[in-house]
């Protein structure tokens, strides 16, 4: 993205109160690793959503079509290129290598990020918790405290067997390379990293 794009951006986000722009000077990032990612299992497909016309401030994630598109209140802000897990399907467990699909909010944010920028997402959501119980994969107190955490809008517990650490985050977007996460590049994601609050709602779409 262009210097004069990126601007355009910023201001954008400053003038519909998304962002103050205190929150945008003095901003440098270093390197420092996140957490381990995951990688097998079986994929449970779930019917393909269509993509809503968001209210307020949203980042909508389709996968299929390698696309991160920022709205406010239904208006297109910007779009970028993003790559996802290295298998299809939506994430089911631990290990399985696929970005999961659903709603999610941004719950983290980590500057220090090994790959480059971090934006922490709020997955295993209810919904994963549900069906983590159901099947097994989870106790009732991780259940628990999915629900809990999701409800207050926290991070979850991300070391269950559901896997966890799904991110936005940095080192390009060429192809679908990562462990479950969602890459941009390195310029993107230092756009995003500080125009998006923590609470952010993001949909990941197939």
């Amino acid at each position: 993205m262009s210097r004069t794009k990126q601007k355009v951006f910023i201001l954008f986000l400053v003038a519909a109160g998304v962002i103050t722009t205190a929150a945008i000077v003095g901003k440098r990032t270093r390197s420092n690793p996140d957490g381990p990612t995951s990688a097998s299992g079986p994929a449970s497909p779930k019917k393909p959503r269509p993509v809503p016309t968001p209210k307020g401030l949203c980042v909508i994630v389709e996968k299929s079509a390698q696309r991160l598109t920022v709205y406010n209140d239904g208006e297109v802000v910007n779009t970028y290129r993003s790559a996802s897990g290295t298998n299809k399907g939506d994430k089911i467990r631990e290990g399985d290598r696929r970005t999961p699909e659903g709603e999610f909010y941004v719950c983290y944010k980590n500057k220090y990020s090994r790959f480059t920028l971090s934006l922490g997402l709020s997955y295993p959501n209810i919904e994963d918790a549900e069906r983590g119980l159901r099947d097994g994969l989870i106790t009732q107190a991780q259940h628990d405290a999915i629900v809990k955490a999701n409800r207050q809008r926290k991070k979850p517990p991300w070391y269950t067997p559901l896997g966890g650490e799904i991110m936005i985050h940095g080192k390009g977007s060429k192809s679908d390379w990562t462990a479950g996460c969602v890459a941009l590049d390195d310029e993107d994601i230092k756009e995003l990293f500080y125009a998006l609050p923590t609470g952010t709602p993001v949909q990941i779409h197939p």
